[in-house]
């Protein structure tokens, strides 16, 4: 494996040798000086900075603008929020039944308790447009039953599943091969979950936006993204300093490991997309939505320092725009720079 060019450092604080403690070593930590993760507790007061709430969001005129849309363009809506109400939830499930328990810092388990607030607020988003959009109360309850009754949202629930009972006996990472199972998960999460099923579903919001519908939903979403792109920076970092501290445990099978994962990630995220656009729709169909996976796929690898495998090009024009904060004026309402005094970007050329 090669170690990634463009990873950020993180500086620890200095430790004698004889106390120092590794990331991933069994225990937990309460001591937060002297600080060891100092970025991790940066990570931290940053995201307070980002703080939003659902009230925030004004979704009046979509419903207006749900009555304009085609029937396979209702289908798309209805099956999107039906995955959006059920992923946040599993998500912050692996938060408290694998990372906060295995991480081992103070300034980490900060960020860990962050974020699952920010997961809670992204749940009440989805169930208020699920309210929103969704009248009848037997559509609704089906929705939310998605990973039960929906294939192709029950088959990305079964992936994500399959690596959180992975690591879910194990009490504290005492050898290697526990190491590798619980980094597995975590880049499960990091770049095949938040970093490919969700931004597969934020290209869907993106193009109807593009068109001029459904502002409240964008408006939500651009919050929603900055969010878990820092969510996925803050994993790719734990990452990043667990190479530091034990590099044996990125070796050509964890390489290939991770590569067959994000492969089997594209061809479920597909199934879904499958579903959501059927024989195609204008300007968005299974086969365009595979090229912005494979492209994003290859993004996620070579942030993990490995080889990109699929060479696709970023096929969606509306999915080029350099950062976040610049969607304020693009058929937007209200700014959608919510952050109060934070520095900084997300950029869709660098994790999109």
């Amino acid at each position: 494996m090669t170690t990634p060019a463009t990873a950020p450092s993180t500086t620890a604080a200095s430790t004698p040798a004889s106390t120092a403690r590794n990331l991933l070593d069994p225990g937990f930590e309460l001591t937060l000086r002297p600080m060891r993760y100092p970025e991790f507790y940066d990570r931290y007061r940053d995201a307070i900075k980002n703080t939003w709430t659902v009230e925030e969001v004004d979704l009046h005129s979509d419903v207006a603008d749900l009555a304009k849309l085609s029937p396979g363009e209702r289908h798309m809506i209805g099956r999107l929020v039906a995955f959006f109400a059920t992923g946040d939830s599993i998500v912050a499930n692996n938060l408290v039944l694998t990372l906060y328990k295995h991480i081992n810092s103070p300034e980490a388990r900060l960020y860990l308790s962050r974020q699952l607030f920010e997961e809670a607020v992204h749940v009440q988003f989805y169930l208020t447009l699920l309210d929103t959009y969704l009248p009848d109360p037997d559509e609704r309850a089906a929705a939310f039953a998605a990973v039960e009754n929906i294939p192709s949202i029950r088959e990305k629930a079964r992936f994500c599943f399959r690596w959180m009972d992975s690591v879910e006996k194990i009490t504290r990472l005492e050898t290697a091969a526990e190491r590798r199972r619980f980094l597995l998960n975590l880049i499960c999460f990091a770049a095949c979950i938040e970093g490919l099923f969700f931004y597969g579903a934020f290209a869907y919001v993106y193009w109807f936006r593009s068109r001029g519908l459904l502002h409240g939903l964008a408006t939500g979403t651009n919050w929603v993204f900055r969010d878990e792109s820092m969510h996925m920076d803050f994993a790719f970092s734990v990452v990043d300093t667990v190479r530091r501290e034990e590099p044996g445990l990125f070796d050509d099978e964890l390489e290939r490991e991770v590569t067959a994962m994000l492969r089997e990630a594209v061809e479920a995220e597909l199934q879904f997309a499958h579903d959501l656009c059927g024989e195609g729709l204008p300007g968005m169909n299974t086969e365009s939505m595979r090229a912005y996976l494979e492209c994003v796929a290859d993004q996620r690898l070579a942030r993990l320092g490995l080889k990109p495998v699929f060479g696709s090009e970023n096929p969606f024009s509306f999915m080029e725009l350099q950062n976040v904060q610049e969607l304020t004026n693009f058929f937007e309402r209200r700014a959608s720079a919510y952050q109060v005094a934070v520095e900084g970007s997300v950029s869709f050329d660098d994790d999109f």
